[in-house]
């Protein structure tokens, strides 16, 4: 089993939209690629808690049965077609995978 978590920090203003709006938009795109692939085990979106002391805006946390799963899912035509909204209105994004 492989863990995916990836994490963005977006800007205040992109994409003639606010960080609130941006991340909306990203996350409602993000959760219809739940079950995008097979293989895909587990998948969590989250935004950041107001009042809580956090280090990115939103996170994706996915458990997939191997590397090969991960590939497909990033390769997906669906998946490749919010890339470039996200490369407007992220200003980091950190990414980690690991076996489980």
């Amino acid at each position: 089993m492989l863990r995916h978590i990836v994490m963005w920090s977006f800007h205040d203003q992109a994409e003639g939209a606010d960080k609130a709006a941006n991340i909306e938009k990203a996350k409602q795109a993000l959760m219809s690629f739940k079950a995008l692939v097979p293989g895909i085990r587990g998948f969590e979106v989250g935004t950041a808690q107001p009042g809580l002391d956090c280090t990115a805006d939103l996170v994706l946390n996915m458990l997939l049965d191997d590397a090969q799963t991960l590939s497909v899912y990033q390769q997906h035509p669906e998946h490749a077609a919010i890339k470039p909204f996200m490369k407007a209105v992220v200003r980091q994004r950190q990414c980690m995978d690991f076996e489980v």
